[in-house]
């Protein structure tokens, strides 16, 4: 199992946000977290990379327990992160964004990495010397995911990437997230409010109800409305 958490608890503060999460990724697979607002998804993913502590349970990658790595190594472990918000620096280039993703690399596989994050994202080469903020929702969330693919991670984090995004420029983000998989055989672990969307491209879903796991397991069940409805209720 790539990522495998297990009876996760943590929080802020002295409030507990999830109490008993456990989850898995296998590679290549693509799995989605959904809940209503506050139901712990973003923070499961924080968990995952070190922003807040765990208070019982435990996170592995590989096999290996997260407390074992240091959070500067969580991207040299083969973790990478896009976040909700501030996905990419706006002031800089489309370039410099890239060339910043990768300056953990030797010059010549960063060359080679920023080539093959921009083979995923054609529509970017055209627009490496332009800033990043002159670029339209959808092309922004595609240069954090090239951003995020140059330093070739084993899974993926990406906390809400339709956020802001029309539901055509939705749909083209979500098919590049589904091809990434299939042609790298990266994993990802997607939080996302668009549910019908994400389904579109998930092998397997965790709904968050108030901190706890309401359902783990493949998407086909819950693209019945009732069913879903009965996971979030």
């Amino acid at each position: 199992m790539l990522l495998s958490v297990n009876e996760l608890v943590t929080g802020y503060g002295r409030k507990t946000i999830l109490d008993g999460v456990s989850l898995s990724v296998s590679q290549a697979e693509i799995v989605a977290i959904i809940g209503h607002n506050g139901a712990g998804k973003s923070t499961l993913l924080k968990a995952i990379l070190k922003a807040v502590p765990v208070w019982g349970g435990e996170i592995q990658l590989n096999g290996v327990s997260l407390s074992q790595i240091n959070r500067s190594d969580l991207v040299r472990s083969g973790i990478a992160y896009a976040p909700q918000r501030d996905r990419v620096f706006g002031r800089l280039t489309v370039a410099e964004n890239l060339e910043i993703a990768s300056t953990s690399l030797t010059r010549d596989i960063s060359k080679s990495r920023i080539n093959g994050a921009l083979d995923v994202f054609p529509e970017l080469r055209d627009k490496l010397h332009q800033p990043a903020s002159s670029l339209s929702g959808g092309e922004s969330q595609m240069l954090a995911l090239a951003n995020a693919l140059v330093p070739a991670p084993k899974i993926l984090l990406l906390d809400e990437p339709s956020l802001g995004l029309s539901p055509s420029a939705a749909s083209r983000v979500m098919k590049r997230i589904q091809q990434i998989s299939l042609e790298t055989g990266v994993a990802a672990l997607v939080v996302e409010h668009k549910v019908r969307q994400v389904f579109t491209i998930a092998q397997r879903t965790c709904v968050l109800k108030r901190g706890r796991v309401s359902y783990f397991g493949p998407v086909e069940p819950l693209l019945d409305a009732e069913a879903l409805r009965s996971c979030f209720l």
